[in-house]
């Protein structure tokens, strides 16, 4: 609540020293406790009822003791001081335990399939470290590093937007699926005109996954005739599973499932390998925490989900 429709300027130093004056109903023992003289404690209390347009103790002899503007400013004082005292314990980053929020993207492979096991890693080595994670496709991805919604970027797709810098982080390759009952699972190979003629369930476009697909149909002269576009990984493992077409998907993605025969991998003459990549804003200084996550994320390796 508000003391006056205007701008009240007080200084944290200003609220502390009222706070202590408010808690002790003594300008010598407020200052005693502060390290600073009767006067300057007197001093800061007349600047702090101007500022509040009007007095907030009643003197009585050597005491002074809060009257009713001055119990309502004490109220919000304590509160934005505990929450000053909170923030300095979250910023004051020690050597080797650097603190503070990180906004962190990746599309949805490496959201889904690599970052769980490395974000709860992180957080263990880093107790002061806090992640939040958006996970969509390649282009959303890129589009809020860019606008400075996210720290840094873990996407699949091949291009970045300009504004931004990309580094390599490790190597991914995509495989092409089918169920048990295709006609592609007996002899698990396709050829070229096996390609060019499927019927396939692909990610929507802005993915990275369809991205490198569709850029090793065409380095292989071949348009994929697309039969259902789903928006989700999930999504296209089950309907592959039931036999509603042929998708290609990250290697992560389908490790379970073409280990407990739920998918079979066929083998094609594509080159589906394609770099998993680390993007932030050219522009970007990076904290200590986004430093320590950086070189974290180059030497380990993550325990894929599946």
């Amino acid at each position: 609540m508000s003391l006056h429709q205007e701008r009240i300027d007080l200084t944290l130093r200003q609220l502390e020293i009222f706070v202590a004056v408010a808690r002790l109903e003594h300008a010598t023992r407020a200052g005693e406790e502060l390290g600073l003289t009767q006067s300057a404690i007197s001093l800061a209390i007349s600047e702090t009822e101007r500022l509040c347009h009007g007095e907030l103790f009643a003197r009585i002899g050597r005491n002074l003791r809060l009257n009713d503007r001055g119990r309502l400013l004490l109220e919000e004082a304590e509160a934005v001081l505990a929450r000053m005292r909170l923030l300095s314990e979250r910023m004051a980053s020690e050597e080797g335990n650097p603190a503070g929020l990180l906004r962190l993207g990746a599309s949805t492979t490496i959201g889904n399939y690599l970052l769980p096991s490395l974000i709860g890693a992180f957080t263990r080595r880093y107790r002061r470290a806090r992640v939040e994670l958006m996970i969509g496709n390649t282009h959303q991805i890129e589009e809020s590093v860019e606008a400075g919604h996210l720290d840094l970027g873990l996407i699949e797709g091949p291009e970045v937007l300009p504004g931004l810098s990309v580094c390599h982080w490790r190597d991914d390759e995509l495989v092409v699926i089918v169920s048990p009952r295709h006609l592609w699972a007996r002899r698990r190979r396709a050829r070229p005109s096996d390609l060019g003629h499927a019927a396939w369930l692909a990610r929507e476009r802005g993915s990275g996954t369809r991205e490198v697909f569709e850029a090793a149909m065409a380095k292989a002269a071949l348009k994929p005739c697309v039969k259902l576009e789903l928006g989700h990984t999930e999504a296209i493992k089950q309907a592959a599973a039931a036999n509603l077409g042929v998708a290609c998907l990250s290697r992560l993605a389908v490790d379970r499932d073409l280990s407990h025969g739920r998918l079979v991998e066929v083998a094609t003459p594509l080159n589906l390998k394609r770099s998993l990549s680390l993007v932030m804003r050219q522009s970007q200084t990076a904290t200590p925490l986004l430093n320590s996550l950086l070189a974290f994320l180059r030497r380990k390796r993550p325990t894929p989900v599946c």
